[in-house]
């Protein structure tokens, strides 16, 4: 077996028409377009929700919403069921940056609620959710809310 003598099973090429190449060639003349209309001549084709000049679907329904992802803020997530599972007992962004946990800081590190700690921890994070908060200090530790992180200076 050769990769050059494949070929493809009978029956599934099929040769091109070619229109519009004389009387002989069964579609001459108007080249199976029709005789007149727009679809008729050169140069046909028509924009994505086009309705044969009606005024369009995305046109006549509202406009909703807003999205205000140029400003959205990326916070960095951790729940306190992971903190447990770390063998530290102290935790900064920074650590965890170190240790894997978290990927990227962004706009600043929250802690949430999810899970159980059944031991003591300090951490500092820029956010705490009502229920970790609860839980850390549950469980006699300390949550210590930090500034938020600086922005590089944009150059204009």
């Amino acid at each position: 077996m050769d990769l050059s003598k494949l070929k493809k099973p009978e029956g599934q090429v099929k040769q091109q028409r070619r229109v519009g190449r004389g009387m002989g060639s069964g579609r001459s003349k108007t080249a199976g377009r029709g005789m007149k209309g727009q679809k008729s001549i050169s140069g046909y084709g028509h924009m994505r929700g086009f309705e044969g000049g009606q005024m369009p679907m995305h046109r006549r329904l509202p406009k909703r919403g807003f999205s205000n992802a140029r400003f959205k803020k990326h916070f960095a997530i951790v729940n306190v069921s992971t903190l447990d599972k770390l063998e530290a007992d102290t935790f900064t962004p920074e650590t965890l940056l170190e240790l894997g946990v978290i990927n990227k800081l962004g706009d600043g590190l929250k802690v949430l609620g999810n899970g159980e700690l059944t031991r003591k921890i300090s951490i500092s994070a820029h956010l705490f959710s009502k229920s970790a908060e609860e839980k850390i200090k549950a469980a006699g530790g300390a949550a210590t809310v930090l500034a938020p992180p600086a922005k590089p200076e944009e150059t204009k």
